[in-house]
C-alpha cells in the first residue's frame, strides 16, 4: 500500500514535469521550432484542426518555419490562423508554401519571457507539492486505520519528501535550461 501510494505520487510528479516541458516548448526563444505552432487550429472544412494535421511543418534554418499545406486551398486559412494565434508571427505566402520568419527577441521581451517561464515553473512546483500532500494524506489515513505503523508513516513521509525534492530540483533545472536558451543572443 505504501509503495502504491508513493508510485502514484511519483507518476503525478512526472506528469507535472512533462506538462512543464510541454508548456516551455511553446515559449518563443527567437529560434524557430515547430512546437510554437502546436496550438494553432485551422478551419478545415468546418472543423478546427491542428495545423500539423493539414500541413507539413519544417525548420529549414534557425529563424524560419515553413508550412506546406497538403491542399493549396488551405493557404489563406492557415495564414489567418497564424495571424490570430497571438504568437506575434507574420506569415508570408508565395502561393505554394508559407514562410514564417522568427524575429530576434528584444532584451525587454526576453525578460518578460523569463518571468513567464518562472511562473510556469512555480505552477509545476505547486503540482508536485499537491501530489506530495495527497500522498501524505493517504498515508496518514492508512496509519489512522491501523493499516501501517507510525514508523512506517514517518519513513514513507520522508521518502515522499525526498521524491518531492528531486522533482522540484528537476523542474528548476528544466527552467534554468530554458532561461539560458532565452537569454542567448
Amino acid at each position: 500500500m505504501i509503495k502504491d501510494t508513493l508510485d502514484e505520487a511519483k507518476k503525478a510528479m512526472e506528469k507535472a514535469i512533462v506538462a512543464l516541458r510541454r508548456e516551455l516548448s511553446k515559449v518563443r526563444t527567437g529560434r524557430a521550432s515547430v512546437s510554437l505552432l502546436d496550438d494553432v487550429r485551422v478551419d478545415y472544412y468546418g472543423t478546427p484542426s491542428p495545423l500539423s494535421q493539414v500541413a507539413t511543418l519544417s525548420v529549414p534554418e534557425a529563424r524560419m518555419i515553413t508550412v506546406q499545406p497538403w491542399e493549396k486551398s488551405l493557404l489563406p486559412e492557415i495564414e489567418k490562423a497564424i495571424y490570430k494565434s497571438d504568437l506575434g508571427l507574420t506569415p508570408s505566402s508565395d502561393g505554394e508554401i508559407i514562410r514564417i520568419g522568427i524575429p530576434a527577441l528584444t532584451e525587454e521581451r526576453r525578460k518578460e519571457m523569463v518571468k513567464l517561464v518562472k511562473s510556469k515553473c512555480e505552477d509545476a512546483r505547486i503540482s508536485i507539492r499537491n501530489a506530495r500532500r495527497e500522498a501524505n494524506d493517504l498515508l496518514k489515513s492508512l496509519e489512522k486505520d491501523k493499516e501501517i505503523t507510525e514508523d512506517d508513516l514517518k519513513r514513507s513521509e520522508k521518502s515522499c519528501q525526498e521524491l518531492t525534492d528531486k522533482f522540484v530540483k528537476l523542474s528548476e533545472e528544466v527552467v534554468a535550461e530554458k532561461e539560458q536558451e532565452l537569454m542567448e543572443v
